[in-house]
């Protein structure tokens, strides 16, 4: 039986990494600090001999005894309401916290893919955005402590690769929605949609002519777990590049959830990238994948799963939200 280690377990993408290795026959250990993940996510799991927990705060050392076949290092704060509120914890996390499961990956030599993102490319001046631009990333910017972190982990990773051979996998993130996303996470889904259940205004910063791309979460699964039985060892972008802009998007959020809310303006915040479509192509030849959900089918589940949520979950996250991501 294959051993796998998942960092982040019980996050949004790191709790549903979970369930497929546990699908796939895997033995997993699960390991979180819990500062953004919910136990909520992986306690389905936990009657399960195949399934372990750790909490465990990967910045610190990091000690797995006996096998270990696989690691998927997902640990880190993912929206920007988290990571400008915790700053040094996601700097910590993608920069300490890659160097020990690189070195954990060595001690047992195991396959290890890291979690980076379309974040890399900053605002981008290149578009669509392919694996082979550098990016525009401002590194002093607010934005910088979740941008730099994950340039860093594509950085240490591909040197770990290069000097001690270890098998490494680098995938990068754009845009994901599903089950399990906090309310309160600042990301555009979960907010448009919390907005709208509790019948507020959807807030849109800047004008709304920025772009993002939306995959799900089932097609996001299914291109890391092929990325990682692949023998690529560069980035490889998972992303839908059905693009559309964020207006576009409230829009759409208002004529889905059958609301009539007004669509209120407020400024963009610093740093904001303007832009955000993956190619694909990559993928495409080297996993023969590419997201099979269209948005219309995506969003109609997940506004099924915000709306069995409980009135205390509704409203226990209200507050402003920057749906820009």
């Amino acid at each position: 039986m294959k051993k796998t280690l998942i960092t982040g377990a019980a996050g949004f993408l790191g709790s549903h990494l979970c369930d497929r290795f546990i699908a796939e026959g895997h033995h997993v250990i699960g390991m979180d600090n819990l500062i953004t993940g919910d136990i909520k996510n992986i306690e389905h799991l936990f009657h399960l001999k195949r399934f372990e927990f750790f909490h465990h705060d990967v910045t610190k050392f990091v000690h797995v005894p006996g096998q270990m076949d696989y690691i998927l290092h997902f640990a880190s704060p993912a929206s920007p309401i988290d990571y400008l509120k915790i700053p040094i914890e996601t700097l910590k996390v993608g920069s300490l916290g890659t160097l020990n499961l690189l070195g954990l990956a060595r001690d047992h030599g195991a396959r290890i893919l890291v979690a980076s993102t379309s974040e890399v490319y900053g605002d981008p001046l290149v578009h669509p955005q392919n694996e082979d631009y550098f990016g525009n990333v401002s590194p002093i910017g607010p934005r910088g402590v979740y941008d730099e972190a994950k340039r860093f982990m594509e950085s240490i990773t591909m040197a770990y690769h290069r000097h001690h051979g270890l098998d490494t996998r680098i995938v990068r993130i754009f845009n994901t929605y599903g089950s399990r996303m906090r309310l309160n996470d600042g990301r555009v889904v979960p907010a448009f949609m919390g907005q709208a259940l509790r019948g507020e205004d959807l807030t849109v910063f800047g004008d709304g002519s920025q772009s993002r791309s939306f995959t799900y979460i089932d097609d996001q699964i299914e291109g890391i777990y092929r990325l990682l039985m692949s023998n690529y060892v560069e980035p490889v972008n998972i992303g839908n590049p059905d693009e559309t802009t964020i207006l576009e998007f409230a829009e759409e959020i208002i004529k889905l959830t059958g609301t009539d809310q007004k669509i209120v303006f407020k400024p963009l915040p610093q740093d904001d990238p303007m832009q955000r479509q993956p190619d694909i192509s990559r993928a495409k030849e080297i996993l023969d994948w590419e997201p099979k959900v269209h948005r219309s089918e995506g969003l109609k589940k997940v506004f099924e799963y915000f709306k069995s949520l409980s009135h205390d979950q509704l409203w226990e996250a209200h507050r402003d939200f920057s749906p820009n991501n």
